[in-house]
This record gives C-alpha cells, structure tokens and sequence, in this order.
C-alpha cells in the first residue's frame, strides 16, 4: 500500500512508517501534519489509480533542521568577477503514519518508547562505590607496593667490544 502525494512542489511516494524530507512545512497541529493532495493511491496489489473519493495522508513531524551547505560559485572570465554564496535548505522530517481512502485505512505500526536513562547518579551511590574502593585497597597494600617497584626501570647492561 503506497500513495502518490504532493508536497513543496514536488512528488513523493509515500507507504505508512516512511520518513521523507520534504522542505519546510509549518508545526501543523500537535505535530500532525495532513496531506490532502493525493495524486495516486494503490489498492491492491498491481492495482494503482488517482482515487475516486477524498483520499488524504497524514504524517507526525520527526525532525526539523538544516541541510548540508551548499557552495554557489558565480564565475566570469577575463572580467574578474568572481562570487561565493553557501546555502542551507530548511527540511522538515515527516514519518507516514496513515493513509486513507475508500474507507479503508492503512496505519503504520506504533514505534516503541524509548525509555529515559538516569541522568543524574544518587550520592548514596556514589558513596557506596568509593567505600567498595577503599575496602580494597586494604585489603591488598602488599599489591600496591609491588607494582610501583616493578614500575621502575632498570638500565641496559652495556655492550663488550
């Protein structure tokens, strides 16, 4: 199941749970954004047509931001006209969620919850972890001053002619 729509002058093929980048749309209402120019609508399956009712796509803003920089190098030569413009196209991130006609309704599938990670460790926490370091730290000072010997370095012994 796909739809044709129309969007920012041009056309995208759409199917519920797409992402498409299309030029900058407005915040539409609560993040939900409708598409009422339908251009084509498939049904089912080889079956593709303009559709004969009030079709209509709707999709929930993911994304919004600039694109990659563009150089625009204006060049004339022998007249010493040189110009350099960069550009950044705006785009709104769109993800398909339903598309509908015919009272048939097609939805893409929920996208699972992301859970939240701590941010902030508790100073319980925390204390309980340097009093683990310090527990060993006692247990094993023979440990300690073995290594800072090893960690001494020896001079080469020198070369006989």
């Amino acid at each position: 199941m796909y739809a044709v729509i129309r969007a920012g002058g041009k056309q995208y093929r759409v199917a519920p749970g797409d992402v498409i980048r299309l030029e900058n749309q407005g915040n539409g209402t609560n993040g939900k954004i409708e598409f009422s120019d339908v251009l084509a609508v498939s049904g089912e399956p080889g079956q593709i047509g303009r559709p004969q009712s009030e079709a209509r796509v709707v999709g929930e803003i993911v994304e919004q931001g600039r694109g990659a920089k563009i150089l625009v190098f204006h060049y004339k030569r022998k007249k010493q006209y040189k110009k350099l413009r960069g550009h950044r196209q705006g785009y709104t991130a769109v993800r398909i969620t339903e598309i509908a006609f015919d009272g048939q309704s097609f939805k893409a599938p929920d996208l699972p919850k992301k859970e939240a990670k701590p941010k902030m460790v508790k100073a319980a926490e925390v204390e309980e972890v340097v009093k683990a370091e310090a527990k060993v730290a006692k247990a094993h000072p023979a440990k300690k001053a073995a290594a800072k010997k090893s960690a001494v370095k020896k001079a080469a012994p020198k070369k006989k002619k």
